[in-house]
């Protein structure tokens, strides 16, 4: 099958590949066995960490900015751009992973530094504004963020409240007339892979809040606490989907900015020029960390996945572990799956040694559809 065209789209394995050494492992693999085979990356990612890779591994130039972190201290995030489109990943200023190890701040980290990363966006010429957000540290309903960019939050004093979303408990009045009246001409664009609203049972603080740090009661007082606010600022958008991601900025997006929500993974092909390079495979490779059910609701892969079907594309996975039966990857358009685990089934050795078992499950993939 000399005239196979290869494209590799697959997200990051977290914590042990990003998105561009999955790609460079992947190509290796195959061309063992193959040495001629044609083969395209293009980095995907869904909205999450990783998003500012992904654009600039596809094209985009990378912008760095001093920004302020999730605890208050200064940070370095990027952002990309090309042309008037930039792509803004919220985790580069505001996201978990700026927290010192076992530190936590579920109350008081705040979306500030995110505000300021749009700003320099639109400083940078950005008309378009693709929003990625997730990974985050936060549960402030996009108050930092908002405050940013010019809102003021101030409790019954006339005092600004609090950082982070505990100090929402306070807010007495919500004045956005300060806004940078930049926002009201760019197209922002909300890209998440979640959907959920911004308080009750399936909202922010209850379904992301304890990986933020946050104890039962810490849950409770912030699930208190957004619900005020959206009663401040606008109740009838906090049950809109995407209200609840990265701890409530979308809402935040939503009611303020004027941002239309999108699923992540669908905004990031868009951006990343999917089509044209689908149009030239004939096999696509696509994959990320975890296969499991969180993957088809949202995620990298099965968007991926369904964009290939469409397009009458076969398309097979790899991942680092596997959970999901074969009706399930094949419901998803996967035609098959190479799990890491299958061939190192100790949990932290497959981690460790992700890179080299990656190419040997692409040798794998290259003798089944290759050859």
């Amino acid at each position: 099958m000399e005239t196979a065209r290869v494209l590799v789209a697959a997200d990051k394995f977290k914590g042990s590949l990003t998105a561009v050494q999955v790609a460079e492992r992947v190509t290796a693999g195959l061309r063992r066995v193959v040495p001629g085979v044609r083969v395209e990356a293009l980095p995907v990612a869904d909205g999450g960490d990783g998003t500012v890779a992904a654009a600039v591994a596809a094209g985009f130039e990378r912008h760095e900015a001093r920004v302020t972190g999730p605890l208050g201290d200064p940070v370095t995030a990027a952002y990309a751009l090309r042309d008037t489109t930039a792509v803004v990943e919220m985790a580069e200023a505001s996201g978990l992973q700026h927290l010192p190890a076992g530190v936590f701040a579920p109350l008081t980290a705040t979306t500030y530094g995110s505000g300021e990363l749009l700003a320099a966006a639109l400083d940078a010429g950005a008309r378009t504004i693709v929003f990625g957000v997730g990974g985050s540290a936060t549960t402030d309903g996009g108050a930092g963020m908002l405050a940013a960019l010019g809102a003021r939050f101030l409790d019954a004093d006339g005092n600004p409240v609090g950082p982070g979303g505990g100090g929402l408990a306070d807010l007495a009045e919500a004045d956005l007339s300060g806004l940078d009246p930049r926002m009201a001409d760019v197209d922002l664009i909300l890209a998440s892979d979640v959907d959920n609203p911004l308080t009750g049972p399936t909202g922010a603080p209850e379904v992301y809040g304890r990986q933020k740090g946050a104890t039962e009661e810490d849950i409770a007082t912030l699930d208190a606490a957004l619900a005020h606010y959206a009663s401040v600022l606008g109740p009838d958008r906090a049950w809109l989907p995407g209200a609840g991601a990265a701890g409530g900025i979308g809402y935040g997006a939503l009611v303020a900015l004027d941002a239309r929500f999108r699923p992540g993974i669908e905004v990031m092909l868009d951006v990343l020029g999917f089509a044209p390079a689908l149009a030239r495979a004939t096999l696509v490779i696509t994959g990320e960390g975890s296969l499991d059910e969180q993957t088809l609701h949202g995620k990298a892969p099965a968007g991926v996945a369904a964009a290939a079907r469409a397009a009458g594309v076969e398309v097979v996975a790899v991942c680092g572990r596997l959970a999901l039966p074969p009706e399930a990857l094949t419901g998803a358009g996967i035609s098959r799956a190479y799990a890491l685990t299958d061939l190192e089934p100790d949990p932290a050795v497959s981690m460790a040694q992700a890179g080299p078992l990656l190419e040997r499950a692409s040798e794998a993939i290259a003798r089944d559809f290759l050859l």
